[in-house]
């Protein structure tokens, strides 16, 4: 048996990626986490999905490590419907705030997934579409699926981390978690 924990969270909308905030704010503290564990990495109070939490420095260190190439998949619905060289052009990497994206995988969804609803839930306008595209990264700059969205035309409505290395969000609801082995992740 491992020293260590590993825990796969699904964090909801609205919720730090800490344990701690300003009063008001919601964080991990109200989900009944494991004492020691922290974020590996982050998700913005405005994104949801998977978050992996551990006491193991080390391997965290290693997960978030662009070096390493361990793949970030993100669902992102987007307003507008991106045509094949709008994902083409995010694949091959934007430009944002000065620096320019590592290439990813960018594809479209012939249909919108199978998530919960977010609450509250996204803005709709009538007369604008949406879409879902699935997008699969090896890094994580600040508010970087946003920007490079953003960059080609289609800004993010919600966006929501599906997997991180080899473990996926599969059914765990939003605000529950579970404990896993480091070899599920990486």
């Amino acid at each position: 048996m491992s020293r260590f924990r590993y825990i796969a969270f699904h964090k909801p909308y609205g919720v730090l990626s800490q344990f701690t905030g300003e009063a008001g704010q919601r964080t991990l503290a109200e989900f009944g986490l494991p004492a020691g564990v922290y974020a590996a990495g982050r998700l913005d109070k405005d994104s949801e999905g998977l978050l992996v939490l551990s006491d193991d420095g080390p391997f965290i260190k290693r997960l978030l490590d662009p070096d390493h190439g361990h793949a970030r998949s993100y669902l992102v619905q987007v307003e507008g419907v991106p045509a094949l060289s709008d994902l083409k052009l995010l694949s091959s990497g934007v430009t944002i705030k000065g620096y320019r994206t590592k290439p990813c995988q960018a594809e479209l969804l012939k249909e919108a997934p199978d998530v919960e609803a977010r609450i509250p839930p996204i803005r709709e306008r009538k007369a604008i579409p949406t879409a879902w595209i699935r997008i699969t990264l090896n890094e994580g700059k600040n508010r970087q699926v946003r920007r490079m969205t953003a960059a080609v035309g289609f800004p993010t409505l919600r966006l929501l981390r599906e997997r991180m290395g080899k473990l996926g969000l599969t059914g765990l609801t939003q605000g529950c978690w579970r404990e896993v082995r480091r070899q599920d992740i990486l």
